[in-house]
């Protein structure tokens, strides 16, 4: 873990000297963003994978859209070297390097790294979630349900279904509603600084294992859209959506 969080750090400090240097920004086949700091990310933790973890697949974002998937069974890292890049281009800080270890399906290790604010996330299956922000770590934990309801929302992507789940789901309760971009909505939950993050609509599994690793080790879980605990290694890498709390069961969305 303590590897992979330098690793982190490398590609962020890699993004960052791309911002210095200027960059512009391209359109994927689904019209989502890519720079050249997505790719040079990706380059150092693969990179370090290689090292780290050499029979280990990676299943990295940009290596999947050039058509490089690597075979791998039930056990593979999943990659996202610049979560939240429609933020990234736009100047705002709420971006993140993701890595996540899958082991039969579930996250048991992950890595998130803010590059515009130096704050890592750690976390492992039995081991615990961790902050460090300059140097100092210390352990971070979910909170019980909290009264009023603290729910997150994305910044970038339309959220009406997740205000119509709150609203069926919660009929009557209060909810305060707070948007954030990438992986840092998990971050959230596990630091226990708000209580639920639905996400109705797909996501890549890239963008949540990290996040759902470091929520699971602090406490908290996320489910998919029938109620049950979300798995990876799903055709084409895809979630229909899912429900992440600090750690209490909520109405399944789809219900």
């Amino acid at each position: 873990m303590d590897q992979l969080g330098e690793a982190a750090r490398e590609a962020g400090a890699v993004i960052l000297e791309v911002v210095r240097k200027g960059f512009t920004a391209e359109k994927k086949t689904d019209a989502s963003p890519v720079t050249d700091a997505d790719h040079a990310s990706e380059a150092v933790l693969l990179d370090a994978l290689r090292r780290f973890a050499p029979d280990v697949p990676v299943v990295a974002e940009e290596q999947v859209e050039a058509g490089n998937i690597p075979a791998h069974d039930d056990t593979f890292f999943l990659v996202d070297a610049l979560d939240g890049t429609k933020a990234f281009v736009e100047g705002r800080p709420d971006y993140t390097v993701n890595i996540g270890l899958i082991e039969g399906g579930v996250p048991t290790l992950g890595v998130i790294f803010a590059p515009a604010t130096g704050k890592l996330h750690l976390g492992y299956a039995d081991g615990g979630a961790l902050v460090e922000i300059e140097g100092e770590r210390r352990a971070i934990a979910t909170r019980e349900r909290g009264r009023p309801l603290v729910a997150l929302t994305s910044r970038s992507h339309f959220t009406q279904g997740a205000i119509d789940y709150l609203e069926r789901a919660f009929p009557g309760e209060p909810v305060e509603r707070e948007e954030y971009g990438s992986s840092l909505k998990f971050t959230i939950l596990a630091e226990g600084r708000a209580d639920i993050y639905p996400r109705v609509g797909p996501t890549s599994e890239w963008d949540t294992a990290a996040g759902h690793a470091i929520l699971l080790a602090a406490g908290g879980q996320c489910d998919g859209m029938d109620g049950t605990p979300l798995q990876y290694g799903k055709k084409a890498y895809l979630n229909p959506g899912f429900c992440a709390t600090g750690g209490w069961q909520a109405p399944a969305i789809e219900a």
